[in-house]
């Protein structure tokens, strides 16, 4: 039985529209201006929205969340403003490290036919991967899977989405600022905290929480 199910996801962004547009773009969502300047990433389905958030402070540390995205070229990624960090054929891996137009991190994988919706995972930065899966995994009422090809475990079917995982990974940095990057739910604060999440601070509309290992999300009643 799931303590909170997926809601959205929200990114910070200290620029203008560009970065909104950008993800809008990369993951196949529209692009919704606003008055404020910012506009939001908008999917067919809330889940597949990234709601974007103004911030006073540029990004400063390597992203301990990050978005996966399938696309057919790294170049149709380039002429929107990404840039490479690690091509695939030089790390031997199955994805591009890339970075967006403000610098933040994500890992590209190459298809011939990517889905219409193409963001597929969201990576985690983690100190003990295992037992952050397992809080999140009980919270979203799936069961981790680790990978034996590699020291991370993934959450399948914690969204709507049959392909998009959560997966965390194991890293030597501890975590310092705040996500630029991060979550919302639907759930009950008390149930949450309970589980072991810290209250960090409350708006009219959400409390803000954190997880085991410090990463912030918003809860919506």
């Amino acid at each position: 039985m799931p303590i909170a199910t997926f809601l959205e996801l929200c990114m910070d962004t200290d620029g203008d529209d560009t970065l909104g547009r950008f993800w809008a773009e990369t993951i196949g969502s529209d692009f919704r201006p606003d008055a404020g300047g910012l506009g939001n990433v908008v999917g067919t389905y809330e889940y597949q929205s990234i709601a974007m958030c103004e911030v006073p402070e540029p990004k400063t540390v390597k992203h301990r969340i990050h978005l996966d995205v399938y696309a057919r070229s790294i170049e149709e990624l380039t002429a929107r403003g990404a840039s490479v960090q690690l091509p695939a054929e030089e790390s031997g891996l199955k994805w591009t490290v890339m970075t967006d137009p403000e610098g933040g991190e994500f890992c590209a994988f190459l298809r011939d036919d990517p889905p219409d919706f193409k963001l597929h995972g969201i990576g985690v930065d983690c100190a003990d991967p295992e037992a952050t899966a397992g809080w999140w995994g009980e919270v979203f009422g799936v069961a981790p899977r680790k990978w034996e090809e590699g020291s991370w475990w993934s959450l399948e079917h914690a969204t709507p989405d049959e392909m998009l995982t959560i997966d965390f990974a194991q890293v030597p940095e501890p975590k310092t600022v705040k996500n630029r990057i991060h979550w919302d739910v639907r759930g009950n604060v008390a149930d949450l905290e309970a589980h072991g999440a810290t209250r960090l601070w409350e708006m009219p509309r959400w409390v803000t929480l954190a997880d085991p290992e410090g990463n912030e999300f918003c809860v919506f009643e």
